[in-house]
């Protein structure tokens, strides 16, 4: 069971999401595994709020979400961000004119039947984008405290699309907020919505994440097995019985002397067919390289992984060893490659 794992071995040891030391490299990449991971905590946020508009933000403030996370959250499934956003800050005074009696701008809409009215703090503060909210990139995962300016674009994202003012500042789908109350529809709509904002974000943005799981997996052999072990990312193996000359190629392959080790690289928040290709070609990769005495391992995780059981399975079928991606289940592949490559040892 150590190296032969089953899927249900496999999902017992994995970790589901991005490890800590990655999550700022993928978050440069693409916000949507953080999002996905952080999604039953936004919802239930929303669903504690009940049907008042500002206890958004109370029970926010007394979560453990980030801010920026959460209005992350809602600027993707309003489709309202970078340049909207910008828009919006050149565009504040006149669309938010200040009250002549409460000298305050403000923003007055309705959530059913009532009427509500939330007066900004921060806003307008000059050259207003998503850098300065802290929605941009890496910023997502790090710790702030919910401030002013986060409280105000929350309100606006959530609610101006319910306000008097929502085709002024092109906030029409700026609406989740007229969800509030009904717990039900929030979990149908955002896990709807995410499903499909995942499918047009996330395909040009996966091989690059694949690397990354590849390049961490690659220095993690590097730094543990001896020197006498070549380790090469976006490796290929020269195979007699192997129709290319090329060589099979393998995310990350492992060399000592004339044996090899093969290994193939997927961490999937989300569900995509990288898994399916995997599993599609683990049959024939466990064949070529058995015949000439090498071996084929694989390092899978991820939410989005598991989601595609049948492929997990598969895969299992026809690796040597398999893992997930904890340094605990690492340490294992390492332990495996040694004991396979390195005579000394046996």
């Amino acid at each position: 069971m150590k190296y032969k794992k089953t899927a249900t071995d496999l999902e017992a040891v994995a970790i589901k999401w991005w490890p800590k030391a990655l999550e700022e490299q993928v978050a440069l990449l693409s916000p949507i595994p953080k999002l996905i991971e952080t999604q039953e905590k936004f919802i239930s946020i929303l669903k504690l709020s009940g049907d008042q508009p500002t206890q958004i933000l109370n029970v926010l403030e007394a979560s453990d979400l980030h801010p920026q996370l959460f209005l992350k959250h809602l600027a993707v499934l309003s489709d309202y961000g970078g340049e909207p956003i910008k828009r919006l800050g050149r565009e504040f005074e006149s669309v938010f004119p200040i009250d002549p009696k409460t000298k305050r701008r403000s923003l007055d809409f309705t959530v059913g039947q009532k009427s509500h009215r939330y007066e900004f703090r921060a806003l307008p503060v000059k050259g207003l984008s998503n850098t300065k909210l802290k929605i941009d990139g890496a910023a997502i995962v790090n710790e702030v405290k919910l401030d002013d300016l986060t409280r105000d674009m929350i309100m606006l994202l959530a609610f101006g699309g319910l306000s008097t003012k929502a085709d002024e500042a092109s906030l029409e789908r700026c609406d989740l907020g007229a969800l509030l109350g009904n717990a039900d529809e929030i979990d149908r709509y955002i896990k709807q919505r995410y499903i499909h904002v995942s499918r047009i974000t996330t395909g040009a943005g996966a091989n690059s994440l694949g690397q990354i799981d590849q390049v961490y997996v690659a220095d993690y052999l590097r730094n543990k097995l001896p020197p006498t072990y070549e380790v090469k990312s976006n490796g290929k193996v020269l195979l007699k019985s192997y129709d290319s000359p090329q060589g099979m190629p393998f995310d990350v392959v492992v060399k000592r002397n004339e044996k090899i080790v093969g290994v193939e690289v997927s961490f999937q928040v989300t569900s995509n067919s990288v898994i399916e290709r995997k599993a599609a070609m683990a049959e024939g990769r466990k064949t070529h390289m058995g015949r000439e005495g090498h071996f084929v391992d694989y390092v899978l995780d991820g939410a989005g992984n598991f989601s595609r059981w049948s492929a997990i399975n598969t895969i299992c079928q026809s690796s040597d060893c398999t893992v997930a991606y904890s340094d605990t289940e690492l340490d294992t592949l390492v332990d495996f490659i040694q004991g396979q490559l390195d005579d000394s040892i046996r």
